[in-house]
C-alpha cells in the first residue's frame, strides 16, 4: 500500500526562528507558521484575511554529516513577518503534561524544503513582495542577502531518519500573487 505524507504550505512566520541542538550534534531550529485563505473582495477589491488562520509549529534539522545546513539559512535569513513557501511532512508529537500528568499531543511540520518569498516590510523582498508594515524589527530576506527563489533541497528529514537519496528537483519561480496576511 502506498503512502504520501507531503505538505506545501505558502505563509508567514509568526516568531523568530530558535536553534537548539542535540547531544549527538542535529541542529533544530524551531519556528510558528501561519497559514490563511484570503480572498480578493469582488465589491471593494480589497483582500480580505480569513478570520480562522491556520497555526503551525514547525521545525527543521541539520545533522553534522548533512550536505546543506537547512538550520543555518533559517537562522540567518528568517524573521517573523516573513513569508516563505515550505514543504515538509507531517509529524505527531505526544508527551505526558507535566502538571497533570496527561497525555498530550500535536501535530507539526517537519520541513525539508523552503523558497524565500519575502516579507512582511514593504515590497523591498523577494519574489511575493509584501503589504508593508513593520514587523518587530524584521527586514526583507533579501536585503539580508536571501536569494528570493532559493530552493534547499531536502536531504534529511530529522534526526533518526534513513537517506532516501536525493530529491527530486523543484521549479523555481512563483506566481507573483501575493498573500495579504
Amino acid at each position: 500500500m502506498a503512502t504520501l505524507n507531503k505538505l506545501m504550505l505558502i505563509g508567514r512566520l509568526t516568531r523568530d526562528p530558535e536553534a537548539t541542538a542535540t547531544p549527538t550534534g542535529v541542529r533544530i531550529i524551531k519556528f510558528g507558521f501561519a497559514v490563511g485563505r484570503s480572498r480578493k473582495n469582488p465589491q471593494t477589491g480589497q483582500w480580505e484575511n480569513d478570520p480562522n488562520p491556520l497555526f503551525i509549529d514547525c521545525e527543521a534539522f541539520t545533522r553534522p554529516d548533512a550536505r546543506r545546513d537547512l538550520v543555518s539559512l533559517i537562522q540567518q535569513y528568517c524573521r517573523k513577518g516573513d513569508q516563505l513557501y515550505i514543504e515538509g511532512r507531517l509529524q505527531l508529537d505526544q508527551w505526558d503534561d507535566k502538571t497533570t500528568g496527561q497525555k498530550r499531543s500535536k501535530h507539526k511540520l517537519v520541513v525539508d524544503n523552503l523558497e524565500f518569498l519575502g516579507s512582511k516590510q514593504g515590497g523591498e523582498g523577494g519574489g511575493g513582495g509584501g503589504m508593508g508594515g513593520s514587523v518587530g524589527g524584521s527586514r526583507p530576506a533579501a536585503s539580508r542577502g536571501a536569494p528570493s527563489n532559493y530552493n534547499v533541497p531536502p536531504d534529511d528529514y530529522g534526526p533518526d531518519a534513513p537517506d532516501m537519496g536525493p530529491p527530486a528537483p523543484m521549479g523555481g519561480g512563483g506566481s507573483g500573487d501575493e498573500i495579504p496576511f
